[in-house]
């Protein structure tokens, strides 16, 4: 029998803390939460109801909603964010290394301030009465007052516009490294046949990071379908559950009706949901990407 050396046992060792986190904060959540699914939760026994919890979520409006809410929600953040970093990552990289570290600086700031704490700072901005600052600055142009966060025609677009200016700076990070690591002689043989600006972007830049594209569209996907934080602290849902994000109805189901059971069925479908649509994006994206 073959001897353990003493750096193989601290191999395992340094193993198993990774394993053991994963192990007690993802793995056991999620097995209990299947398990739950199909009880009626109760602090002192749970009652066993089968697929009740999954036949109740399937056959409530507010839960197709949600997902109406959270997918429009996703599907017009994503693609905006990531369009207004790709062009703004293209206008920074021909600057010094210096100008562009303090571009992505100013950019990524609100990436790691607190989320509360930019809340409150969009409630201002999005203020129905006359001090709001979007209100003062319309005002100017002769717009009367608009309750942005109270009326169903602007609450997901004002949600909106914040995820979009509020998620800019990561993905302004990823797409200028990703530009970074272009290979400059395609620029140069594209300026000895006479390329333009646009067509250097639609035949070399674009394919080039076309696997970072690919990357952020997945990852803001998932993301944008496990919204809670904004819809939470700006809207609490409303007006008449407009801007209820399916995570924010999973969040409700638990801990404001305290039906648990319900709350697991409905997280596991998003889950499904989520994991479909991730899926389906990398077999439709990634066909000619290589990583």
């Amino acid at each position: 029998m073959r001897k353990i050396r003493k750096d193989e046992i601290w191999a395992y060792v340094f193993i198993m803390v990774p394993l053991c986190t994963f192990t007690i904060f993802t793995l056991y959540p999620v097995v209990s939460a299947a398990v739950t699914s199909f009880q009626e939760y109760k602090p002192m026994g749970s009652t066993w109801v089968g697929l009740e919890n999954f036949k109740n979520t399937l056959t409530n409006d507010l839960f197709y909603k949600a997902l109406k809410n959270t997918f429009v929600y996703s599907i017009v953040t994503v693609p905006l964010s990531m369009f207004l970093s790709f062009s703004i990552s293209i206008m920074i990289l021909p600057f010094k290394k210096r100008i562009q570290s303090l571009f992505k600086a100013c950019y990524y700031l609100p990436s790691i301030a607190s989320g509360v704490a930019l809340s409150f700072v969009w409630k201002w901005i999005y203020d129905p009465l006359p001090s709001g600052l979007l209100n003062s600055v319309l005002r100017v142009f002769g717009i009367e007052n608009q309750n942005w966060l109270g009326s169903g025609k602007t609450a997901m677009a004002s949600l909106i516009i914040m995820a979009v200016f509020a998620g800019l700076g990561q993905n302004i990070i990823i797409y200028i490294a990703a530009l970074l690591g272009v290979d400059a002689t395609y620029y140069e043989a594209a300026d000895i046949d006479g390329a333009g600006f646009f067509q250097k972007v639609r035949y070399i830049v674009w394919p080039m990071v076309k696997p970072t594209t690919v990357f952020l569209a997945i990852t803001g996907i998932i993301n944008g379908f496990q919204s809670f934080q904004n819809a939470y602290l700006m809207t609490g849902g409303g007006p008449d559950n407009e801007t209820t994000m399916a995570g924010l109805l999973i969040f409700n189901r638990a801990f404001k009706y305290f039906e648990y059971g319900e709350a697991c069925a409905q997280a596991l479908l998003l889950a499904a949901i989520i994991a479909v649509l991730a899926i389906f994006q990398f077999r439709l994206n990634s066909a000619d990407v290589e990583y």
